[in-house]
This record gives structure tokens, sequence and C-alpha cells, in this order.
């Protein structure tokens, strides 16, 4: 990926670091994939606003995104390398054998034309879909499901990978992104390589109207507001804050917000800290 410096033309251009988009090969998305995106302004169902600082923003249709890369043993021409304004990474339109058109997330690396496939025979190649006990030691994997065929909910966002690093009876331990290691059931299916986009984190918009675009209206502090409003408000000049917590009174930085005793316990080797549980 390809980052863009521009010229301090103007205040907003000053501090804008944009991405120059050169993976991509269309602006036009492909219209059977397509469906409209409603925004609520933060309003629900009777009108009344039910989440603060949403509103505005462009016009968006969302993009209908294969997780799942059910459509085993046939294989898929990757037709574009395009743009996806509800996720930070790349997506890429697959044209498969039989005529059927899907979008995936677009693996770092992944080139027009190439050829992907699906199912447990496949390789273990970049943009290829698989489950984890065919997978070698060591495969860096996106998309990664939690339950066999409900499709990737692990590492989805610009940059992001797990790592296989190793393979019981029953489970494949990961390498998570945050730095967790966990166990996930040795059938789910995860997809080769990272996910496109890398440098996504390294952006700068520029100026606050760049995320009036995005629907996301300013946030004002808490230690700006009255104490009816807010735990940390009031005070005479700049005396009021106290401990960061929230408009409900939760702390900010340090609580645990894990629920105990859950579940999935037995399943997490270590935290990012290298703790256990």
């Amino acid at each position: 990926m390809a980052l863009k410096k521009y010229k301090p033309m103007t205040a907003g251009t000053r501090w804008k670091i944009g991405n120059a988009y050169a993976e991509l090969t269309t602006d036009t998305p492909e219209k059977s994939l397509l469906e409209p995106v409603k925004k609520s302004g933060g309003r629900n169902v009777q009108g009344r606003r039910s989440m603060r600082y949403i509103g505005g923003g462009h016009k968006q249709h969302y993009r209908i995104i294969d997780f799942k890369r059910d459509k085993h043993d046939i294989p898929a021409t990757v037709k574009t390398i395009e743009y996806d304004p509800n996720r930070s990474a790349f997506i890429a339109l697959l044209n498969y054998a039989d005529g059927e058109k899907r979008y995936i997330l677009a693996p770092q690396g992944l080139q027009v034309g190439a050829t992907v496939t699906s199912g447990p025979n496949a390789a273990p190649e970049v943009g290829n879909a698989l489950v984890l006990k065919n997978m070698p030691l060591g495969t860096v994997v996106h998309n990664i499901e939690l339950q066999p065929g409900r499709g990737g909910a692990i590492a989805r966002s610009a940059g992001t990978y797990a790592q296989l690093s190793n393979k019981e009876e029953k489970y494949a331990v990961l390498k998570m992104p945050s730095g967790e290691l966990r166990k996930v059931l040795i059938t789910c299916a995860a997809t080769v390589g990272t996910v496109s986009n890398s440098d996504h984190a390294l952006q700068s918009i520029g100026k606050a109207g760049a995320n009036r675009w995005r629907g996301i209206k300013p946030r004002n502090r808490g230690v700006a507001m009255n104490p009816v409003d807010h735990p940390m408000g009031g005070g005479e000049g700049k005396s009021s804050g106290g401990h960061p917590r929230s408009r409900t009174g939760k702390y900010a930085k340090g609580l645990k917000t894990r629920k105990p005793h859950k579940s999935s316990d037995k399943l997490i080797i270590s935290r990012k800290n290298g703790k256990k549980l």
C-alpha cells in the first residue's frame, strides 16, 4: 500500500496523510452485490436520539461479502480489487467458473487475474480458504471462523492476521492479532494471507470535516459538562475531572469488562499480556 502526503495548500491538507489507493483497479462496484444502507442518525424507531454523535455522512451502499467461503472446489478468478466504504480493508471481486460473482476480503498481494479456491482440499496459498487442520504450522491466516460453517469472525480489519502456532487433537492454537494465544476448533476454516491495506492506521484525516463525511459528529468532553450531565463535569476552571469514566460512571481505564467465568475461558491459553485468565 502507498500513502499520499499532501502539500499544505489549505489548513485541512497541512496534516493530511491519505491513501494513494494504488492497489485498486476500479471504482465501479458490482451492482448485483450491493444493498442499500439506511442511516438512522442515531435515532430509534420512535425518532428519539438513542446514540449521540451520529449524523450526516455520505450516502453509501453495503457490499455483500462472502465470509463463509462455502463454494468449495470451484476455481474463481480475481476480477477487481475495490474500495469498500463499510470497512478498512479492500475487497476483491471473484468470478467463479460457474458464472457466480462474490466479494471477499482482499489479502495483501492478491493480484487481478489470480485464481483462488476454497474447500478442505485447497492449497495453503494466498487467497485460498481451507480448514485449519490442513494448513502447515506457521501459516498466516485471516477471516477465521470460531464455529465451523458460521463464517469468518476474527482478523478481518486492515492489516490484521493470526498465525497458526500449534495443532492438537481437536483444536488449533492461534496467535491472535492482539498477541493472545487461543484455541480454535481444528475444523474451522480460515483464509491464507494478511488482510490488505496494512498502512490504514498510518493515515491522518487532516480536518474535522472528514469525520463528518463519515457520519461522525463532534464529541464534547465530559469535563466540559455540568455535574448533572457527566460524572467528570462541574467545578471552577479546570478543577473538574477525576478518574476517567463514562457518562454512566464506568471506569474508562483499567476496568476489566470481560464477563468472569465465561464459557470460552478454557479456550484461551494466555491473554495479550502473557498472563493466563
